[in-house]
């Protein structure tokens, strides 16, 4: 079984939905497809948001990141702010 699962990782992203709002992520496919993005930024030179074990593939990063709420998944109807301090997926 991978930790964290699916579901909990859906959980972390969708913490801050109101009851009665849509939600940000609803599939398992919206979480790999994240994660791969930010994965994708992390090979392309983004520095991480959290502690990297030597080794550590960049997918792994990316959901520790997740999985810590260091990263956002915004819907693509959602307007992304200009400066962060979490990355914005």
């Amino acid at each position: 079984m991978l930790h964290p699962s699916y579901t909990d990782l859906m959980k972390v992203v969708n913490k801050d939905v109101e009851e009665g709002e849509t939600k940000v992520v609803n599939s398992r496919y919206s979480i790999v497809m994240a994660t791969a993005k930010r994965a994708r930024e992390i090979i392309d030179g983004s520095m991480p948001f959290v502690a990297v074990k030597d080794g550590e593939k960049p997918l792994s990063v990316a959901i520790d990141e997740l999985n810590q709420a260091k990263i956002k998944v915004v819907g693509e109807e959602e307007e992304k702010p200009d400066v962060s301090e979490e990355a914005i997926i």
